[in-house]
């Protein structure tokens, strides 16, 4: 018998630990400036902790483990604002703590046993965010990790995997905007993913956590596209959260929708497995679902980093300015040495582009990259890009 242990034993050492154990040892060179993690920085709507000082006894009673029909219908409005696409609140959205929850735990609520007699695939990005790979691990599936190159625009190119294996995938796992490159799947992208997943008869699980920084245009959305198509309902799962969103990643506040079939599925296992989100959390998640200004707000911000990072980075070779999301995709030679280099020269700490992705014939899509994180202020964050870029041209 397969235990927990045994059956995790083969994965990488997550990427911050391993960044801890590369650096640490290593006096930094100058003042730390940490771009590291993407942990919003930006200010968080200034109600939040009204509502929850306001409604605290709800801290005494039991949650409803879905999400309450307050804050369902807040899922429900806002994805019709965003997507214009009509939801049932009772049947085709559900409460998470957050999207890692969400896209760890849908894999074992929907991911089949066999897949035409023949153990499962799941298709990943690389790199990707890796609770990916630990829920197909998880539910005793095969990963295949397909590359996002620039060649592809940064996005996996599922549609050209042979035939074999789409016949026995359950399900693909795409970001968009990608983690950590930037990259939005417009309508073609979708289109054509869902066709894909219509004719091989798995399922999209989409990770849209960053939909909402973005340059100018909105970034198309899984289910808006399925809808425009007639796809069927179940095919699509989506995954929203209000940490990037509303500033708010120690709230926990995510949802998924799909049709009601999967719903259910997530919502019986959540029934024994999940944690709910306290009742004052979940009145002050539905108040920021329901308000844009403070979202409009934090986006100008990030447009504005994005002016300044394409200026320091004009003549840097190969960068590729980020349609989305609040990370840089930097090339370089090696990921591990340009991060070692940064943080004993100049005390800036990045990850290396390899410790978010895996190796697979001998080549890894991240080890050329570093992940540069757009979260510090706007003066910290442009001295240190201009620092960063001096560094990795010596």
């Amino acid at each position: 018998m397969t235990t927990f242990p045994e059956r995790f034993s083969g994965l990488p050492e997550y990427a911050f630990p391993r960044l801890r154990s590369l650096l640490d040892a290593h006096a930094p060179g100058g003042e730390v400036v940490h771009m590291t993690i993407g942990e919003p920085r930006h200010d968080m709507p200034g109600f939040i902790a009204d509502i929850i000082h306001d409604t605290a006894e709800g801290f005494a009673k039991y949650p409803p483990n879905e999400g309450t029909p307050a804050l369902r219908q807040a899922f429900r409005d806002w994805a019709g604002r965003r997507y214009g696409v009509t939801l049932d609140p009772d049947r085709e959205v559900m409460a998470l703590n957050g999207t890692r929850e969400g896209l760890f735990n849908a894999a074992i609520a929907l991911c089949p046993e066999e897949v035409r007699g023949r153990k499962p695939l799941i298709l990943v990005p690389n790199p990707f965010y890796q609770v990916y790979a630990v829920a197909a691990t998880a539910v005793g599936a095969e990963p295949v990790f397909v590359p996002a190159l620039p060649e592809n625009g940064f996005l996996p190119d599922y549609a050209n995997l042979p035939p074999e294996v789409l016949t026995r995938t359950a399900i693909a796992y795409i970001c968009s905007p990608a983690n950590p490159q930037g990259a939005i799947a417009d309508r073609d992208y979708w289109a054509g993913l869902i066709a894909l997943a219509e004719k091989y008869d798995f399922r999209i699980f989409a990770d849209e956590c960053y939909s909402e920084i973005y340059r100018d245009t909105p970034p198309p959305g899984a289910m808006e596209v399925a809808k425009e198509f007639g796809a069927d309902p179940e095919r699509v799962v989506i995954f929203h959260s209000l940490s990037k969103r509303s500033n708010l990643p120690g709230l926990r506040s995510g949802f998924v929708a799909s049709g009601p079939q999967n719903i259910a599925a997530i919502r019986q296992l959540r029934a024994y497995a999940g944690a709910p989100l306290p009742l004052p959390l979940q009145n002050a998640a539905a108040a920021a679902w329901s308000d844009e200004t403070h979202v409009e707000t934090s986006r100008r911000l990030y447009q504005e980093k994005f002016a300044i990072a394409d200026a320091v980075f004009a003549d840097f070779p190969g960068y590729t300015p980020p349609e989305a999301g609040f990370f840089l995709w930097l090339p370089v030679e090696d990921g591990e040495a340009a991060a070692m280099k940064l943080w004993t020269e100049t005390g800036i700490r990045v990850l290396p582009g390899g410790y978010l992705a895996r190796e697979v014939d001998g080549k890894n899509p991240g080890r050329g990259y570093i992940r540069v994180a757009l979260v510090a202020a706007k003066e910290e964050m442009q001295r240190a890009l201009i620092g960063l870029r001096d560094c990795l041209r010596d």
